[in-house]
């Protein structure tokens, strides 16, 4: 059983493996028999952000939406994690300090190793004009000065990711430390 409500916030690039890492993590806490809810980036802007460009006004509302929302998760005793590029700094404080549990995972990868990820072909339109104010190429993005959880996906592997993430979980006290879950959850 869960301890308390969190908001696990996933920042990085475009291709950093937020959405990957989070899917990930989302399973294991089902495992568990944790409540969770994934507020993925994409799905966001389909549904409750669809009206909004990509100015810098408009990421700021589409985030501040964003972390609204998994605040009001959070504090009824869910685990929200949102997976958004979320690419300035500024507004990622004001959310953490909306958010009694809030836990900044820092999906670092190096802008090279993103591009080579990139299956929808964003950064090679950004990169010829076609795209305008793409993060990490025309547009800033503001790495976080002091995360709890940094994941370096161009070096360790999702697994990895996502069993850092679930210790540190555990470490805080946010979920129960796995030697206290049942065996069959345990060796699931």
């Amino acid at each position: 059983m869960l301890n308390k409500g969190v908001t696990l916030w996933f920042t990085g690039l475009s291709g950093a493996g937020k959405t990957t890492i989070s899917k990930g993590v989302e399973h294991e806490l089902r495992v568990r028999s944790c409540p969770v809810e994934v507020l993925d980036g994409d799905v966001i802007r389909t549904c409750l952000s669809k009206e909004l460009g990509f100015s810098k006004k408009d990421r700021d509302t589409n985030i501040r939406r964003i972390g609204f929302v998994a605040n009001l998760l959070s504090r009824n005793g869910i685990v929200a994690i949102t997976a958004t590029i979320s690419p300035y700094r500024s507004v990622r404080n004001e959310i953490r300090m909306m958010i009694d549990n809030f836990v900044e995972v820092y999906v670092n990868a190096p802008l090279e190793v993103c591009e080579r990820r990139d299956v929808k072909g964003l950064y090679a339109k950004a990169r010829a004009g076609e795209i305008k104010g793409f993060t990490g190429i025309d547009d800033p993005y503001e790495e976080p000065l002091k995360p709890e959880i940094v994941c370096h996906t161009a070096e360790e592997s999702i697994e990895e990711s996502v069993t850092k993430i679930i210790a540190s979980l555990e470490h805080l006290g946010y979920i129960p430390d796995s030697k206290f879950l049942p065996d069959i959850v345990r060796n699931y």
